[in-house]
C-alpha cells in the first residue's frame, strides 16, 4: 500500500474482519503503509521480517493459542520488535498477562479511539526511524537466562536480536544484516567455531564481524578461542558497564556498517 512514511505496520488478527479493512484504511489514508496476516505460526513468519511494528486486533472473547503467543513472543524477541494491542479490557489483559512486559508497546481499548492510535502509531515509527540508525548485534546463545540479561544491557544503545542456537543464527543472518555477532563458544550441537566457521564460508556472512563469549577463563579455553580469530572474545562475568565500554571500542574501531 502506497504512503508517506516507507516502514510497515502488519495487522494481525484472527481474519480480516470489516472492522480491520476498516483500520486499514484509515492507516493508509494517514499515509502509513500496512499488511494484513493472520494470527498463526505461519503468518507471523510470513510477515514478521517486513514489518517495523505489529498490531493484534482482538476480537471479543478471543484467546490465544499457547504454541501461536510462544512463537510470537520469540520472533517478537528473535527481531527486536514491539507490538501494539487493541482489544477489550478482559482480552487484552488476557494477552498481556502471558507475554513479555516490553514487547507491548501500548494497549488501546475497544472501541478504539482512532485519533489516538494513529497519532501514538506515527510517533512509534518516528522513534523506530531513530533506532534504524543504531549499530545492529545478534546475540547468539543458548542459555535463555544469560541472552536475556545481555539483551536488556544492550537493548538502549543497540539493535538487538537474539538467536538460541548456533543454526539458528546461521539461518537468521543469512536474511539479515548485523554490524556484529556476540555469540558463545561453547554451545552444545553447534558449536561458537563452528558457527564462526559456517559464517566464514559463505560470501553473504564471511565479513560479519564476531565476538566470542566464553565462561572459562583457562589459558587453554582462551587460546581455543582466539584461535578461530574472531575480533575478540569476552568472558561471560563481564558486567554490563565493561560489556558497553568493550562495544563503544569496538565500533570507534569499525565505524561504517559491516554489511
Amino acid at each position: 500500500m502506497a504512503g508517506q512514511n516507507q516502514q510497515q505496520l502488519m495487522l494481525l488478527g484472527a481474519k480480516e474482519s470489516f472492522l480491520i479493512i476498516s483500520l486499514e484504511k484509515k492507516l493508509e489514508e494517514a499515509g502509513l503503509n500496512n499488511f494484513f496476516q493472520a494470527l498463526n505460526v505461519d503468518g507471523i513468519n510470513q510477515g514478521i521480517e517486513k514489518a517495523d511494528l505489529l498490531v493484534y486486533y482482538l476480537e471479543t472473547k478471543e484467546t490465544l493459542k499457547p504454541d501461536v503467543l510462544h512463537y510470537l513472543n520469540e520472533r517478537l524477541i528473535e527481531t527486536n520488535k514491539g507490538i501494539i494491542l487493541i482489544g477489550e479490557r478482559e482480552d487484552t489483559d488476557n494477552v498481556t498477562d502471558q507475554m513479555h512486559g516490553d514487547l507491548i508497546r501500548k494497549v488501546f481499548p475497544r472501541p478504539l479511539d482512532t485519533e489516538a492510535f494513529l497519532a501514538f502509531v506515527t510517533e512509534e515509527l518516528s522513534a523506530e526511524s531513530l533506532e534504524l540508525k543504531k549499530k545492529r548485534i545478534l546475540i547468539v546463545d543458548d542459555d535463555a537466562t544469560y541472552i536475556g540479561v545481555v539483551r536488556e544491557w544492550l537493548r538502549g544503545k543497540y539493535r538487538v536480536s537474539m538467536a538460541n542456537s548456533g543454526l539458528r543464527a546461521i539461518t537468521w543472518l543469512a536474511n539479515n544484516p548485523v554490524d556484529l555477532v556476540l555469540m558463545d563458544h561453547e554451545m552444545p550441537v553447534t558449536s561458537g567455531p563452528k558457527v564462526l566457521e559456517m559464517m566464514r564460508s559463505e560470501e553473504a556472512t564471511s565479513k560479519i564481524p564476531v565476538i566470542f563469549l566464553t565462561g572459562k577463563s583457562d589459558r587453554t579455553s582462551v587460546m581455543e578461542a582466539v584461535e578461530q580469530k574472531p575480533e575478540g572474545y569476552l568472558l561471560k562475568t563481564i558486567d554490563r558497564e565493561k560489556l558497553l565500554a568493550e562495544l563503544d571500542m569496538f565500533f570507534r574501531k569499525h565505524p561504517g556498517d559491516i554489511i
